[in-house]
Parts: C-alpha cells; structure tokens; sequence
C-alpha cells in the first residue's frame, strides 16, 4: 500500500476527526433526552440545563469563531499590530458579560423568553420595538454564519480540495445534525473543538521554539519587514494613525460581541446565574490562545508562507502545513473545521428562534404549539445554514466579508433597547425606535463613504465604495489621516436622540408601553419560585408590585396600561 502525502494525510485525519465530531453531533440528541424535545426550550436552549462545564465550552465555543482564529492572524501578517484589537475588546467585553447578561438570564428564566426580542417587548410594551430587535439580529448574523465558512474554505484549499462539494458536504452534515439535535449539538462538539483548538496553541509554541533563536528572530524579521513597506498603518508598534480606529474598533466590538443573538442564546442555556457567572469569570484565559494563534501572522513572515492562490486566508492554515507534521496539520485543520461548525450551528438556531418567536408567531401563528414552534425554528435553521452557503459557492468571498461590516454596526444599535433595558424602563418607546432608526441612516451612509486600499503603499483606492469600518476623518475636512469605527459613531448618535426624544415625546402626551417586569425579575435565580420554564406559564398577568416615583434616569418607572405587549 503506497505512503500517503502530506495532503492526504492531512485529509485522512481531517476526515476522521469530522466523521467523528458529526457522529457526536448526532449522538447528543439523546444526551440529556427530555420526555418532550419538541419546544424550543429544549431543542432551542438545551432545556436551560446546561452545568459549568459545557456551559464553558459553548460560551467559548460561541466567541471564539474559526474565522477569528484564520483572520486575525492572517490580519497580524499584513498589518502587524494593527491586528490585536480583539485581545483588548475581549478584555473589555468580559466585565460588562458578568454584569449585564446574569440579570438577562435571570428576566428571561422568569418570564420564559427565547430570545431578546421578547424581552424588549415585554420591558417596554412594545410589539413593533420586538420586531425591530428581532428583524437587526437576524439580519447581522446571517452574514456572520457564512463567515465561518471562509474558514472551512481555506482549509479545504490548503489540502487542494476543490471549491465546491467539500463545503456543501461539510454544511449538509452540519445543518442535518443541527436539525435533530439542537442546541445539544453544538454544545457536546464544542468539548473536541476546544480540544483540538488547545493542540494548535501547543503546536504554535512547540514549532516556534525549535526554530533557530525562538520567537527573537521572528519579532525582528517581521519589524524588518514592516519597516521596508511603503505603507504608513503597519508596524510592530501601532501607528498613531490607527490609534483611534484601534480604541473605537475594540470597544465597538466589545458592544457588539454581547448583543449578537448567538451569545444570549448561549448564556440562556445556563442552569443558573452561578454558573454563568463562574464560566465568564473564567473565559477570558480563552483569550490567550487567541494571542498566540495571533502569534502565527508573524511566524508566516518568518517563514516566508505564501497564500494559496491569491486567497489571504490560506496563510494560517499552510504555515501549519508547512512547519508541521501532516498529521498535526490535520488535526489544526479539523480545529477550524469544527471551530466552524460549532458558533455556525448556535447562530442559526438563534436567527431560528428570533423568526419563530418574534415575526411567525407574533404575526403569522399566534396560537401556534411548542411543536409548531420547533418545527418551523429546525426548517428556518437550515434554510439560514443553506442561504450562507450558497452565499460563498455563488458570490464572491468579499461580499460575505462587507457585510459583516454592516452586521457589526447595525447589532450594536440595539444596545439601548436591550444592555440598557435591562437596568431602566425610563426609554420612551418611539425615542427607541426614532435612535435605532437614524443611527442605521448614519452608519449606512458612513460605511458607503469609506473606500476599500490597496496597492503596496496602502493607499491606492480599489473600491470607493463599503470598503471597511474605518471611517476617515478627511471625509469632513479634518486634516488628519486617522479613522474611526463607523458602528461607535452610530451608537452615538443612537443614545443621543434615544436620551433627547424621551422627555419631548412624554411631553407631547404619547403613551408608554406597558412594562410587564418586575424589579425582582432581574435577580431571580435558580430556585426562585418565579423561575419556570415556558409550559409552567400560565396566560394572563401577574399581579403587580407597587412601584417608586423615578428619581433619575436609572429607576424604572410606572407605565400607563396598555392592551398588548
């Protein structure tokens, strides 16, 4: 029997690890089995059950995405420091986690909600603001799921794969096993990709650590090469230039990683505000094997590591093909692979459960059964998975990529009706609706006035238009060629119209929504009395506490009555 090449064995132990991970896809719709899977608190979030441990390993599962591990090092190899937003926009992001989502676990475990859109219906008795929420987030994580398939793509183009079968096979596989699974799914895979994830860290150390000097002549060769370029925005050391894109960029992020569907959905599968308070205390030790796999984009230009065909996201995948064994290059694969598949399952679940429970119920079914439920989530769920697909068979990678762009700004936007919402009822509902709106103005027309560089010094325009996030400053006349991130100025002109319209449309006599939380809501726990599942929800209201004159913007307040949610 002839040796197989480094391609084929890179393939054979890709194809084993995903036989293996897709049997384990399958198998866990019989782990934790409930009498009933047909709701979608079962098959949508896991039956809310899920401990510390695999609660761990879907939250990392869900933040740490394959694309982010073949981009950003990928981004480090063209630009240098430039590429390290992520590591301080997660560590930014960690602390608002661990104070703002265990009072969203708490309010949804109350009342049953799936998804944020419920919850702002119900804070601020509006069932317009619902869709709204549940329309922005379907729209930014539709492009985000085909951004994982980028991933897969390189990988598969490294091993010289066609385009093609490859990915529609590995999607198939993916979108059958999401089907009868579940959030289980994901959730039991996410154990072997953080396993093979923590195997490339350690490869990344081993290989460069036997190189001659270590990682000392990679640093030296990369500002060497750097500091040769005709371009202005890269370096070891981050240009004053990118500064304020920096900041911006990684605080924008921070906002937005919170506010995406797929994570809330995630944190709803907790078993209790305990253990998801724990795992968000834990996680950002995740950030450092994003660090060193960032590593990766300098060991490339030490390794003079070419990208496949033109295509900038192979660089990753064949540095691992070319300093290491195939078969550590196989598993390195397959951690992308299942990185892939594992944040691209949680994400189409989380559009599927915003479809079914905040546009095909509320307008379409509003009697439908908790089997009705479910089955219209599964089908929406592929159909999304499919969408994104052909997305990346049909139309070219950028496109995919641009609109990520837009998803970032447009999630952001819902920070005032959802972060904010979860501490002060004091929005007026129309002031809510008129911030999301304007701000989405603002952000499209300042993403359409940003051009996409090129060329070797960086700044030979390719495309005039949606090229990026970086808005430059000369676009008003200000002499200077920094940038900023267009999503912090959306937000911005978000909250401002959000805080001025609240008291000019209260004054024009315009009801508020009815707000059917409590202030107990928000710190209920696992035990609680008022903690149920959904089919444990009787219809009809509650009986109101009493509540306090408002004494600043930040105590909720009493709202007129209102027929419907």
């Amino acid at each position: 029997m002839p040796a197989l090449d480094d391609q084929g064995m890179q393939l054979a132990v890709f194809t084993l690890i995903f036989g293996l991970v897709a049997i384990m896809g399958f198998a866990a719709s019989r782990w934790r089995r409930p009498n009933d899977i047909h709701s979608l608190e079962e098959w949508g979030l896991g039956g809310r059950a899920f401990g510390n441990w695999v609660t761990f390993f879907l939250l990392s599962g869900d933040v740490y995405t394959a694309y982010t591990f073949v981009a950003v090092p990928t981004l480090v190899y063209g630009l240098g420091a430039a590429g390290f937003f992520p590591v301080p926009f997660l560590v930014i992001v960690y602390p608002m986690l661990f104070v703002v989502l265990a009072r969203f676990w708490s309010v949804c475990h109350v009342h049953g909600f799936v998804t944020p859109a419920e919850f702002v219906r119900a804070r601020f008795g509006s069932r317009e603001l619902g869709t709204v929420i549940a329309v922005l987030g379907i729209v930014a994580t539709m492009p985000y799921i085909a951004l994982q398939l980028i991933g897969i793509e390189a990988v598969f183009e490294v091993m010289g794969l066609p385009k093609g079968w490859p990915l529609t096979i590995a999607f198939v596989v993916l979108a059958l096993y999401t089907f009868s699974s579940g959030l289980r799914g994901p959730a039991l895979v996410s154990i072997v990709k953080d396993t093979l994830v923590l195997w490339a860290v350690l490869s990344v150390v081993m290989i460069v650590s036997m190189m001659p000097g270590g990682w000392d002549p990679v640093f030296r060769l990369a500002e060497a090469k750097f500091a040769a370029t005709p371009r202005t925005d890269d370096g070891l050391l981050l240009p004053e230039q990118s500064q304020l894109n920096y900041v911006t960029l990684a605080l924008g992020s921070a906002v937005a990683l919170f506010l995406y569907p797929h994570t809330l959905t995630g944190v709803l599968a907790a078993r209790n505000r305990g253990t998801l308070r724990r795992n968000l205390a834990v996680l950002p030790i995740y950030t450092l094997t994003l660090g060193i796999l960032m590593l990766v984009g300098f060991a490339a230009i030490y390794s003079n590591t070419q990208a496949v065909g033109g295509n900038s996201n192979t660089v990753v995948p064949q540095w691992f093909a070319d300093n290491s064994p195939a078969w550590t290059a196989g598993m390195v694969f397959a951690a992308i692979g299942v990185g892939a598949m594992v944040p691209a399952a949680i994400m189409s679940i989380a559009a599927a459960n915003l479809f079914t429970r905040d546009i095909y119920r509320e307008y379409f079914r509003p009697g439908a059964s908790a089997k009705e439920e479910t089955y219209v989530s599964k089908t929406v769920s592929l159909t999304v998975k499919f969408g994104a697909l052909l997305v990346i068979l049909l139309l070219n990678t950028q496109f995919a990529i641009d609109l990520q762009l837009i998803g970032g700004v447009v999630i952001m936007q819902t920070l005032p009706a959802v972060a904010l919402g979860l501490y002060t009822n004091w929005f007026h509902r129309w002031a809510l609706g008129t911030g999301i709106g304007a701000s989405l103005l603002v952000g499209m027309v300042m993403l359409y006035q940003v051009p996409k560089f090129g060329g070797a010094d960086g700044r030979t325009v390719v495309r005039e238009h949606f090229g990026g996030s970086a808005w430059p400053l000369d676009t008003i006349g200000i002499d200077s060629n920094a940038s900023i991130y267009v999503g912090v100025v959306a937000l911005a002109v978000n909250l401002i119209l959000t805080f001025a319209l609240t008291p000019i449309f209260r004054g024009l006599g315009i009801p508020d929504g009815r707000d059917h939380t409590r202030d107990h809501d928000y710190v209920a726990d696992e035990g609680d009395p008022t903690v149920r599942r959904m089919t444990e929800i009787l219809d009809g209201d509650p009986v109101r506490e009493p509540v306090p004159a408002p004494t600043n913007y930040f105590t909720p307040i009493p709202r007129r009555p209102s027929t419907r949610l």
